[in-house]
């Protein structure tokens, strides 16, 4: 009896943990916009990509403290083998799968030089288009313009993080790839990085609230899998080449779903 009272006392204050979790994150987005980074504009005036490179690592530590906070109110554990073999990348296109909607948030929070591509709608969120717009990441926005975009953040020395899916993964269905990471790999003539973003129990999955917490607290651990050379695909024509490494990669990490995380070669 006891135990299912204590079990139910840490649901809850996990559920409310979330909550809490999400207004400091929202918070503190507006705070920054409204202060921190109005302040490093005017420190980097007249030379925007500094600018930019100030407001991603003032985000890299801020989301690095969000990640802590998240940790000390119980709401998640975190594992991050990654960042061993991340830590010297530069310049790379770095993809993973999306099971979890704070992914990003824990990548940019050791991925060096982190730059991401942003869905157009948070351009418009209050809470997060400061942020966004101060530290150069891109939108989504503009199919055309997306690609130039994401080659001058690489040639800029950034790691490009991309969700090949698109979305948040569904559980318990195979994966699905957009040929977007593959045409901006083979353009940029870069390897890719891959990773795999494990959330144990899943939670905050696609069109789940966040109050519907798991009655065990969540694991997210993030492993890398192996760097994806992209050299014998530059033969090919570029939109052969882009389908096939797509497909590649599609399979690849089928395989990684399919043995748990146990096939990585």
């Amino acid at each position: 009896m006891l135990a299912k009272v204590l079990q139910f006392c840490n649901h809850t204050w996990r559920r409310f943990a979330t909550g809490l979790c999400f207004a400091v994150f929202g918070l503190g987005g507006l705070v920054m916009s409204l202060t921190a980074l109005p302040l490093l504009k005017l420190r980097a005036y007249g030379e925007p990509e500094k600018q930019q490179q100030m407001a991603k690592a003032m985000v890299q530590r801020t989301f690095r403290f969000f990640i802590g906070f998240m940790r000390f109110t119980g709401v998640f554990n975190f594992a991050f083998p990654a960042r061993e073999q991340l830590q010297h990348c530069r310049g790379q296109v770095i993809i993973a799968n999306h099971p979890c909607l704070i992914d990003i948030v824990a990548l940019i929070s050791f991925v060096p030089n982190a730059d991401c591509v942003v869905k157009a709608h948070l351009w418009r969120n209050p809470f997060m288009r400061g942020v966004i717009k101060s530290s150069g990441y891109i939108s989504n926005g503009d199919p055309e313009g997306l690609i130039i975009d994401c080659e001058r953040s690489l040639a800029q020395g950034n790691n490009l993080i991309i969700f090949p899916e698109g979305t948040r993964t569904e559980p318990g269905k195979p994966f699905r790839f957009q040929r977007g990471p593959a045409n901006l790999a083979l353009r940029t003539q870069n390897d890719m990085m891959a990773l795999r973003i494990c959330c144990d129990p899943v939670t905050l999955i696609k069109n789940e609230p966040w109050y519907c917490a798991p009655p065990k607290k969540p694991t997210l651990t993030i492993e890398f899998l192996r760097a994806v050379p992209t050299t014998s695909y530059q033969t090919e024509q570029p939109s052969i080449a882009a389908r096939q490494l797509t497909r590649d990669l599609e399979a690849y990490y089928n395989k990684v779903l399919e043995s748990n995380g146990k096939y990585k070669t």
